[in-house]
């Protein structure tokens, strides 16, 4: 996968935690990956297109990060650190349906404590008439609404959906890394997208029979 920049980049997961744990690329623990949360304006933009945010809190955001840069910055670490955590669980997951929480203690106690602090902020309010009577709104600090939904997504995701339809853009392949909830109906989906590693794969691949095929004409 290839964005020019946040607000371009494809929200491919199904999942606004997945969105934000593929929001490096390619997702690899390797040199040079791209870094989309660059700094606390790309955030905004990416929480406003994940639906993390509407418009009028992007703008309280907005208006609380620039009384304090400092608070800013600290938003853009944590949200950062939530998206590590949840990589780090989904990857074992993926590895193992039943990985043991043994090697997964650090990322799960981060991210409860997390949760915890975001719940904290959180509070059960009156909807309107035609919605359900009463819904949790989480983050009522603009400072730090970004990260407190970030987490809340991050354990929704993990408490509540079917990780068993769970796949990465195969890295072995020529894929990104990137996770998704494979949703399709016979549950084949590969890649992030087909436009882009998919179509990049098949063209690798293309080009590589292409190549065997030369080497065996010339060779006859």
């Amino acid at each position: 996968m290839t964005a020019s920049g946040v607000a371009e980049l494809p929200l491919v997961g199904g999942h606004p935690a997945l969105d934000l744990v593929n929001t490096v690329e390619p997702r690899l623990p390797a040199a040079g990956r791209h870094e989309h949360l660059a700094a606390p304006h790309d955030l905004l933009t990416w929480a406003l297109r994940a639906r993390l945010v509407n418009g009028d809190e992007v703008a309280a955001v907005a208006d609380a990060w620039a009384a304090s840069p400092a608070a800013a910055d600290r938003a853009l670490t944590a949200v950062r650190q939530v998206r590590e955590a949840l990589s780090a669980v989904l990857s074992a997951l993926a590895a193992s349906p039943s990985p043991g929480t043994t090697g997964l203690a650090p990322e799960l106690e981060y991210l409860s404590a997390c949760w915890a602090a975001a719940a904290a902020r959180s509070r059960l309010t009156l909807s309107a008439p035609a919605g359900v009577p009463v819904r949790l709104l989480v983050g009522t600090s603009p400072a730090l609404l970004i990260p407190d939904r970030a987490v809340h997504a991050a354990v929704e995701l993990l408490c509540d959906a079917d990780l068993t339809n769970l796949r990465t853009c195969p890295v072995d392949e020529g894929g990104c890394g990137w996770v998704f909830l494979d949703r399709s109906r016979n549950r084949s989906r590969r890649w992030c997208t087909m436009a882009d590693c998919g179509s990049h794969a098949k063209a690798r691949r293309l080009t590589e029979r292409r190549r065997v095929a030369r080497s065996r004409y010339r060779s006859n």
